[in-house]
């Protein structure tokens, strides 16, 4: 028998079932949620509490389990009808609510239950496995990735950080995008392209830094698929957590996650120089190990992207040289001169449409910014930007001013977010064209 389209009455009603059964869904998921913390002493406190509930978890039978995932998801799930690119839960300073980051402002959502912190205690732990509770009981912050299933077999991926704040568990999970930013929305010179593409160079360190939620696995990930599509090649990325999956187009791409796949970033680099790739991205230049390996592995000539948490590419270059011990630090400074190619860093500011709007700074290996480095006058390189727009080069100052002047951002945003905010205001006061020459 042929389905009847449906009629508009047909439509609302199937909504309202869809939303009952959906709340009755939730009802009972934080129905187990009070009965699990019912059952906790309040005798019992501290990492010793939560061990007791992740034993009465490993206990728990499947289909409550589910419940309290389906609760979660149903919590994620509204990120995107909210536009939210976080989530937060847990903790005492959650105060109980649920709260999300909506166009850089984070906020909490009175539309939604309250929980006590040992029912997010519980709905936190359900969310991870026996071996990764472990790991947050002994260090006491995990990072780990979370998936959730839509209609059509299509997935919504969260890169997702537990943490203990005040003895309570507490979660932060951030919206993984299903699209990639087109390469040529970053707006960059062909010969910042050349740097980053594998056709055109082969080697070197490229860096995409900036402070935390600034864009920058977004970027590294519009990269790897402007390569993807142009030239035949490999590349390993090594991540925590593995965010954007990639599908092997021109090149084939091996996704490995730190904790899941391989034990550590310098681990992943090591292990990569044996499986004969042409691209290797590092998550995170996170230790002196991470750093030196980094540039072993590009010394081997290979093509190596990572990030680092600075805001701005002199910074980086400093960052570099002074995360590693003294002894090394002259030997480092010139092994990252010669293989030094790109920096971009980056931030993402408030517009004037209420989202937010890409402003960056970039640094291209040129012989002077090469020298400067090696002599250990990096102090010269931010003037080297400056002058080095037909290069492909201008500094974050520069392209705050661009954004005000498009009016795509206000100045009072102008100012807060670059980092030489007297230099801003000689640029602003400068006639159009003279830039360069200041």
């Amino acid at each position: 028998m042929a389905l009847q389209p449906q009629t508009p009455q047909s439509q609302t009603a199937s909504s309202t079932t869809a939303s009952t059964e959906l709340q009755a869904a939730i009802n009972e998921a934080q129905k187990i949620l009070r009965e699990v913390a019912a059952q906790l002493p309040a005798t019992v406190t501290g990492l010793e509490r939560q061990m007791m509930i992740g034993d009465m978890l490993t206990r728990m039978d499947e289909t409550s389990k589910i419940k309290l995932l389906s609760l979660t998801n149903n919590f994620l799930t509204r990120m995107f009808a909210v536009n939210a690119s976080d989530i937060d839960m847990g903790g005492y300073g959650s105060q109980g609510f649920i709260w999300y980051r909506i166009f850089g402002a984070k906020k909490p959502d009175p539309s939604l239950s309250k929980y006590t912190p040992d029912e997010t205690n519980v709905l936190i732990q359900s969310l991870i496995g026996e071996r990764q509770r472990t790991y947050l009981y002994e260090n006491r912050n995990l990072d780990f990735s979370h998936m959730i299933h839509g209609e059509n077999g299509e997935f919504r991926r969260f890169r997702a950080d537990a943490y203990f704040d005040l003895d309570q568990l507490a979660l932060n999970m951030r919206a993984i995008n299903n699209t990639i930013r087109p390469y040529k929305n970053l707006e960059l010179h062909a010969n910042v392209t050349k740097a980053l593409s594998l056709a055109h160079t082969k080697d070197g360190l490229v860096l995409v830094t900036g402070i935390t939620g600034s864009g920058k696995s977004s970027t590294l990930d519009a990269i790897i698929d402007a390569n993807n599509h142009s030239v035949d090649g490999h590349i390993v990325i090594i991540a925590s957590p593995i965010e954007y999956v990639h599908k092997s187009d021109k090149c084939i791409i091996r996704h490995r996650e730190v904790g899941r796949d391989v034990l550590s970033f310098k681990d992943g680099a090591v292990q990569a120089l044996r499986q004969d790739p042409d691209i290797i991205m590092v998550g995170e230049l996170r230790d002196p190990q991470t750093i030196l390996t980094a540039l072993e592995i590009t010394d081997s000539g290979h093509k190596v992207f990572s990030t680092l948490h600075t805001a701005s590419a002199v910074e980086s270059i400093d960052r570099i040289i002074g995360e590693t011990p003294s002894v090394e630090q002259e030997r480092v400074r010139n092994r990252l001169a010669d293989t030094i190619r790109c920096v971009i860093s980056q931030k993402l500011v408030p517009s004037l449409d209420g989202k937010r709007v890409l402003a960056k700074e970039v640094l291209l290996a040129v012989p002077s910014v090469r020298a400067a480095i090696k002599n250990n006058n990096t102090g010269e390189i931010y003037q080297m930007i400056t002058e080095g727009f037909e290069q492909g080069m201008f500094t974050m100052e520069q392209d705050l001013k661009r954004l005000y002047t498009q009016k795509k951002i206000s100045l009072e945003n102008a100012m807060n977010y670059s980092n030489n905010k007297r230099r801003l205001q000689q640029l602003l006061q400068m006639q159009p064209g003279t830039e360069a020459q200041a």
